[in-house]
């Protein structure tokens, strides 16, 4: 119920504000409503919608299975640690852009290039935060997974994957809202479709309204993600520590 007064605030705000300022710069919330149903009925909405969410989940995936399982060798290997360490610490701090342009030069504008790029860039993080999970494993059920002798499949399901529930969930939480916004600047430099496509062509014609009818459904769908999905499955990892409280 908070949420929600709180984003009737936000829309009051808005409408106040587009009465004070030119409607061009910022229009109504009637006024791109109306776009959005324009856009919505002529079915371009719900494609660039759809596109988008589709090279979301697909770098946003590709990130996280590759960043959780490098992750957990870097957090119990000490070798592999120091290996992998310099790579990672290039691609924390190569900046997202040079990597969205390296992955068009080298694989051409498309959609593999744009998918490889988003999930570059979110890869690292991944790493970090399920490195640092695997590193505080508790070696007393490693030890006991030892003296049962549990197949690795067993020891991964039932003793690591647990405890790194958390982090994963974290790196869940702080990955989708990186990756979105990185969607949305490889369609605007790269792609012919999608919501960032969209908004670079609106920003070309100076339609704020355009722009606004796009933007706001796609934000709609990541808030409804974070609501209904991420802050449940972070609730549920996170529930023995209210147990424990």
């Amino acid at each position: 119920m908070l949420r929600l007064l709180s984003l009737l605030v936000l829309i009051g705000l808005w409408q106040a504000a587009s009465m004070v300022a030119d409607t061009r710069l910022l229009p109504p919330p009637l006024t791109v409503l109306a776009v959005m149903g324009r856009e919505a009925h002529t079915h371009a909405l719900y494609f660039n919608l759809a596109t988008t969410l589709a090279r979301v989940i697909a770098a946003f995936t590709l990130a996280m299975v590759l960043g959780t399982i490098f992750g957990i060798l870097m957090g119990r290997n000490r070798t592999f640690d120091r290996l992998g360490d310099p790579w990672l610490v290039i691609l924390l701090n190569l900046p997202a852009l040079v990597i969205i342009v390296l992955a068009y030069v080298w694989l051409g504008l498309t959609d593999v290039a744009a998918v490889l790029a988003v999930a570059l860039n979110k890869f690292p993080n991944t790493v970090v935060t399920i490195r640092e999970g695997a590193r505080a494993l508790d070696p007393g059920l490693e030890e006991m997974a030892t003296v049962f002798a549990m197949p690795w499949q067993t020891r991964i399901r039932h003793v690591v994957l647990p405890q790194l529930a958390p982090y994963i969930a974290a790196a869940t939480r702080a990955g989708l809202s990186l990756v979105w916004k990185i969607v949305l600047v490889v369609e605007l430099m790269g792609r012919s479709n999608g919501v960032g496509f969209e908004i670079g062509s609106a920003f070309q014609l100076f339609d704020v309204a355009l722009l606004l009818a796009y933007a706001l459904p796609f934000v709609a769908i990541m808030l409804a993600i974070e609501t209904f999905l991420v802050q449940p499955l972070e609730n549920h990892v996170s529930r023995w520590r209210l147990k424990a409280a």
